[in-house]
């Protein structure tokens, strides 16, 4: 069965496809997820998610980068910065709860990073949701 979790892989790996080949058109990326998920309101989620990293990237590299000492976006992998920019869009724009965003970017960054990935991810996206979430206790 489908899931969320589904989606946000799919729209990571669109969002990775992206960041390798800037010229690829939104109607092939919305092909690809439609290819990719059966259930309109998964590819629907999926969408919004690849179309608001795309959207709001400046904002979100910009952010990244004041958290992520030492660290441009383009010096990270294509893995964890587009893991990165997917848990930064949830965490910044939508109401997805702080610990799902953080727990699902990080399975992401374990199913497709390197054994470094996850904790890099982590530590990143827990900052960013701190600051989003005042009342957090952190």
């Amino acid at each position: 069965m489908p899931t969320r979790s589904h989606a946000r892989e799919v729209a990571f790996q669109m969002l990775h496809q992206a960041d390798v080949n800037s010229d690829i058109h939104a109607d092939t990326v919305r092909q690809m997820i439609e290819d990719r998920i059966r259930l309109a309101a998964l590819q629907e989620f999926a969408w919004e998610l690849f179309g608001g990293v795309i959207e709001s990237r400046k904002v979100l590299d910009a952010k990244i980068e004041s958290i992520a000492e030492n660290w441009s976006v383009s010096r990270m992998s294509v893995t964890d910065r587009n893991v990165i920019r997917l848990g930064a869009f949830e965490l910044l724009y939508t109401q997805t709860p702080r610990q799902v965003v953080i727990d699902q970017a990080i399975e992401l960054a374990r199913k497709f990073g390197i054994d470094q990935s996850p904790q890099f991810v982590n530590g990143v996206l827990d900052q960013i949701g701190t600051e989003q979430d005042p009342d957090s206790g952190d």
